[in-house]
């Protein structure tokens, strides 16, 4: 668990599995259509170690959207066990048509509004999204919209995490600097290094406890800031 410095005035976080998750009920319903029968505990399970396998300057560097939402969910797959991938295949694209209109990372825990809520008595809060244009409206279609200023995705700048500017850019519109500020993020290549390129203190959610070699603040659940 690591708490940020006092100094820290700005608080930004990622989205999506920061503060919404994956419809894991809605991917299990999918892939169960197709025959391909996994529980959303399974698919959580596999989703932790699969983060690492794909939290690489490699993939990381994959500008194709598809691209990386295949990675994504064939390493889930894989971590699960799924000896034939590429049965999903039509349930994959089921759930990508599915997000690309809505926003597939639509879950909010229990934990997570009253956690915010703390937050934002101690920190002036904004969200910081690689996402598909869909970010600002589903955020507020799940109740967590009011909790942000600004809401920065990257489809809309046309630049993506980690690159330094998009983080900048938050900050600008928040009215922040860098040396107040700090990032929450789930994927170390994405999050803490764009965020320490930016001159921001870097917090990585590592609930699955698989990054305990990254050089950077690790906490299981955004509740642990508050700790």
């Amino acid at each position: 668990m690591s708490l940020l410095p006092s100094s820290i005035t700005h608080l930004f976080l990622d989205a999506g599995n920061t503060v919404v998750f994956v419809n894991m009920e809605a991917v299990s319903r999918a892939l169960a259509r197709h025959g391909v029968r996994l529980s959303p505990e399974e698919l959580w399970r596999g989703e932790h170690r699969a983060r690492r396998a794909i939290d690489t300057p490699e993939v990381i560097r994959v500008t194709d959207d598809a691209t990386r939402w295949k990675a994504y969910f064939d390493a889930i797959l894989r971590e699960c066990g799924v000896d034939r991938p590429e049965a999903a295949v039509p349930s994959l694209r089921e759930l990508h048509d599915y997000h690309q209109r809505v926003n597939l990372w639509e879950v909010v825990p229990p934990d997570v509004p009253p956690a915010l809520e703390a937050l934002r008595r101690r920190y002036r809060l904004g969200i910081i999204s690689n996402s598909n244009g869909t970010v600002r409206e589903k955020l507020h279609r799940v109740g967590l919209g009011p909790f942000f200023d600004p809401i920065v995705d990257s489809f809309e700048e046309k630049i993506e995490k980690p690159d330094p500017r998009l983080f900048r850019i938050a900050m600008e519109r928040a009215g922040a600097v860098p040396g107040r500020s700090a990032h929450v993020g789930d994927f170390y290549y994405v999050d803490a290094t764009g965020a320490k390129a930016a001159g921001m203190e870097a917090v990585l959610l590592d609930p699955g406890g698989v990054h305990a070699d990254k050089p950077v603040r690790r906490n299981a659940a955004l509740a642990e800031l508050l700790e």
